[in-house]
């Protein structure tokens, strides 16, 4: 049966702002207290999906979270009515209030990892939601983000929905930003490619300066939930100097897509025994690697940081080229422009770069990539889907009319304090859930 990928992307919830939560990323702590403009940063997203979708790619909405997250201030011990919770943690932990009201989950590159049915024992697509325990923030989103891909993969006959692993350091799992999936055909069976940060357990080197967020075992936990085969995985380490430098997730030194790997000279460790692996196992399911190796003599890693050249989308049109959908600000650095325009100038696996706005994510530390979450569908499985979450015409008219209805123009630091934010993100969301057919996920719905 014919696969494709779709790609589904986090809608930025109303909330938007710069509150610096994510040690580690670069980009978010550089901005961090700056104005924010939610408003914009949904459109930047919600054109993306558009122009994806308008060129023949299968193109997915999810939903934002309910934020901020009156549940997390309350299990934090403040009490009250929700507008009260509000006041009292802006006076008393405003650490705590900006962790409760990050729209971080706009970035479903960290929602789950997912395995298609082609690979895994039970033939159904597999979702493990991350338990992103490394951040306050982000290790709350979980839950919620199983309730929503339960209302948009419904049929569990064809898709498994797992529980986030337990959230714990030791299994700290980050998503399918540290996930790749390699095959000569979506639909063929591929070889999964889990790339960690550290080993809770084992022996090897670590980084001394940012935290490793994603652990072998937690990889290794994920790749045995989902059935998936000793001969079609391949684990490896991220070089711990490049974390060190601001690469918090793989997605941020490399991307791939069917048979091709576009990453940077020090992605990994022993990168050349990661290159072989891959090799050895593509070529037993009759596939080919490609490693596209961008040499650190042409991109450095602080420039592969500042732009996220590899936080891109490596995507395959219907006629069997290759795109890479990057950031504007791939543009403004001279290095990596004049890099991109060689790539079409001389043979590589890549055809055409296609540049999108997403300033507004990308001051947060989210690129092309960051926002969306790549799912291998048979046909059989696409029907099966939620239709209403599926980019069309029809849809982005009634989105991009339900931003300007409810989004800010300016979200501030001090903006989070303010009790009428949270009555119209609930306003928001309550229209969204009829918008995209999603049921009564919400807490405040229940």
């Amino acid at each position: 049966m014919l696969a494709t990928e779709a790609n589904f992307d986090g809608l930025v919830g109303p909330t938007h702002n710069y509150a610096g939560l994510s040690f580690g990323n670069v980009a978010s702590r550089s901005n961090e207290k700056s104005v924010a403009n939610p408003k914009a940063a949904a459109k930047q997203g919600l054109r993306k999906m558009k122009r994806l979708a308008d060129l023949g790619f299968h193109q997915g909405v999810l939903p934002p979270l309910e934020r901020p997250s009156v549940r997390l201030l309350r299990d934090v011990g403040f009490t009250g009515d929700d507008a009260s919770v509000i006041a009292r943690a802006a006076r008393e932990a405003p650490e705590l209030l900006a962790a409760a009201s990050s729209a971080s989950a706009m970035w479903t590159a960290n929602a789950a990892t997912v395995s298609p049915s082609s690979d895994t024992a039970d033939g159904r697509v597999h979702f493990t939601p991350a338990n992103l325990a490394a951040k306050l923030h982000r290790a709350i989103e979980h839950g919620e983000t199983r309730r929503t891909l339960g209302a948009i993969f419904a049929d569990e006959a064809r898709f498994r929905i797992h529980h986030a692993l337990p959230g714990t350091p030791a299994l700290g799992d980050e998503g399918a930003a540290n996930h790749t999936r390699f095959a000569r055909e979506y639909g063929e069976r591929g070889v999964e490619f889990f790339v960690y940060g550290r080993s809770e357990y084992g022996q090897g080197p670590q980084p001394q300066r940012y935290p490793a967020r994603q652990t072998l075992e937690a990889s290794r936990a994920v790749a045995r939930l989902h059935g998936l085969s000793d001969d079609a995985t391949v684990f490896a380490q991220q070089t711990p100097e490049v974390i060190d430098a601001g690469v918090f997730h793989n997605d941020v030194i490399a991307v791939g897509n069917r048979t091709t790997l576009f990453c940077h000279q020090r992605a990994f460790v022993d990168q050349q025994k990661v290159y072989d692996e891959l090799r050895t196992k593509l070529d037993a399911h009759g596939s080919k690697f490609d490693a596209l190796e961008v040499p650190e003599s042409e991109v450095s890693v602080e420039d592969a940081v500042s732009s996220y050249l590899f936080n891109s989308q490596l995507l395959s049109s219907a006629d069997g080229r290759q795109l890479l959908v990057v950031p504007q600000e791939c543009r403004e650095n001279a290095r990596v422009a004049a890099y991109l325009d060689s790539l079409t100038s001389r043979k590589t696996p890549i055809d055409e770069v296609l540049v999108f706005d997403l300033r507004e994510s990308m001051k947060n530390g989210g690129g092309p990539a960051c926002l969306r979450l790549r799912v291998v569908l048979n046909e059989a499985e696409r029907a099966a889907v939620n239709p209403r979450a599926w980019m069309n015409d029809a849809l982005f008219t009634r989105l991009d009319a339900w931003i300007d209805t409810h989004y800010r123009d300016r979200i501030a630091p001090a903006d989070l304090a303010d009790p009428k934010l949270l009555a119209e993100s609930r306003a928001a969301l309550d229209e969204l859930t009829t918008i995209l057919g999603l049921g009564a996920v919400y807490d405040f719905q229940r």
